[in-house]
């Protein structure tokens, strides 16, 4: 693996090492995978009895999902946790290939004609003030982002908007693990012998946030504006999209009430999953990833790396191959190919749908003002979709604190392990 190594704990623990000795994936003996990315980012994700999953993406947040049946049916409900508090969503199975791949539901539809605003060009280009200038993340990402200085239409208002969601997110989910890591260190650094401490140590150097990215004077950014107009393409082409459901759902009778999901031994038709649709190539990556390129390294994908997939028929591992578009330091240089799950994928593009719903909330209360031109009347009034109506799980918090304590400790002892003399490992 590139010079790294294997290192299996007392507890019955796996974990991958690069070459420089950092930790990138653990297998736990109580079946969590933990993926570390270069930057510090955590993702823990656990498979629940019944079919879901527990997914940590640090000590910031993440979600639980499960399924149930809605008119016939799969669907999964997932909730997340952000920001002290639990909201969910829902999305629709579609069976493919022996499983389910599940695609965002909307909450709610605008009137038609809002999105019909979104998709098509202004009548003249907007320049528009976001306010970012003294974030932390926005100098963190200057080196790899920067927003267009003006907008010919909502589409690309739209893309900066997801992109920069994107790094907000990462760069806050780094700072909390960085922050975890500390504190977890210094707690081992009181209780433990000198050799504990200085391999609990390593923890907050790994996971620290390094405020070094300004880019060179006269460099551009590393999000080319290629690689951004193919996102504004995506974002068009999810408006066409929901401009169709919204006017299908303005007629759409009530939906059944939830259930438990069921067995059932007929095999439902197939469907081409959102992830593999011809119409969707390129994604923004929106979780830590530990991939394989074409060489056998590897390398890892973190939130606001741009991927295009360039395979439509998933291989054995149901993994499709795509093209790094655009990359952040440390993470896998741009134009590398690397296999992807067509699951990860898909998260991707559910995760791009959410934002994309989450920045209409945000247009549809700033059209008209600040020089942006006004929706047209009564557009912005929204409907609820019944089949995207669910109900959160009020545990989740306390699911994923529990996860956290499990990966720190797993965490921990793996780094134990790795600082003893050679040969206590597996090579």
């Amino acid at each position: 693996r590139g010079g790294g190594k294997t290192v299996t704990t007392k507890s019955g623990s796996t974990a991958h090492t690069d070459a420089h000795g950092r930790v990138t994936s653990i297998h736990t003996a109580n079946g969590a995978t933990i993926n570390r990315a270069p930057n510090g980012s955590r993702r823990v994700e656990t498979h629940l009895s019944g079919g879901g999953r527990l997914v940590s993406n640090g000590h910031r947040g993440g979600y639980a999902e499960h399924p149930y049946n809605r008119g016939g049916h799969a669907y999964m409900r997932r909730t997340y946790y952000r920001n002290g508090h639990a909201y969910a969503y829902g999305y629709r199975g579609r069976y493919y290939h022996g499983g389910y791949y599940y695609g965002y539901v909307n909450p709610y539809y605008y009137n038609p004609g809002f999105y019909g605003w979104a998709y098509n060009p202004w009548a003249a280009p907007v320049a528009w003030s976001w306010g970012w200038g003294a974030a932390p993340w926005y100098g963190y990402y200057g080196y790899y982002f920067n927003p267009y200085p003006v907008y010919a239409s909502a589409a690309l208002w739209m893309t900066d908007y997801i992109v920069a969601a994107s790094l907000q997110e990462s760069y806050e989910a780094q700072v909390a693990n960085a922050n975890a890591a500390a504190a977890n260190a210094n707690a081992a650094a009181a209780n433990a012998n000198a050799a504990a401490a200085n391999a609990a140590a390593a923890g907050p150097a790994q996971a620290s946030v390094d405020n070094s990215a300004a880019p060179a004077v006269g460099s551009s950014p590393a999000l080319t504006p290629e690689v951004k107009e193919a996102i504004a393409e995506e974002v068009k082409a999810q408006l066409a999209a929901e401009k169709d459901a919204a006017a299908a759902n303005a007629s759409a009778p009530a939906a059944p009430a939830a259930t438990a999901q069921t067995a059932s031994t007929a095999t439902p038709p197939e469907e081409t999953p959102e992830a593999l649709d011809p119409n969707h190539r390129t994604f923004i990556v929106n979780t830590v990833l530990t991939e394989t390129a074409t060489d056998g390294s590897e390398c890892a994908l973190s939130s606001g790396d741009v991927v295009t997939r360039i395979e439509d028929t998933p291989d054995a591992n149901a993994s499709v191959k795509v093209l790094v578009s655009s990359s952040q330091k440390s993470d896998c240089h741009s134009g590398t190919q690397v296999a992807v799950k067509v699951d990860d994928l898909q998260d991707m593009h559910n995760h791009f749908r959410e934002q994309l719903d989450s920045g209409l909330k945000e247009l549809a209360s700033k059209q008209g003002t600040a020089g942006m031109p006004a929706a047209p009347a009564g557009s912005t009034a929204t409907k609820n979709n019944p089949d995207g109506q669910v109900q959160p799980d009020l545990t989740v918090q306390q699911q994923l604190q529990s996860q956290e304590a499990d990966a720190d400790k797993s965490e921990a002892e793996v780094q134990e392990q790795a600082a003893q003399p050679a040969g206590q490992g597996n090579d």
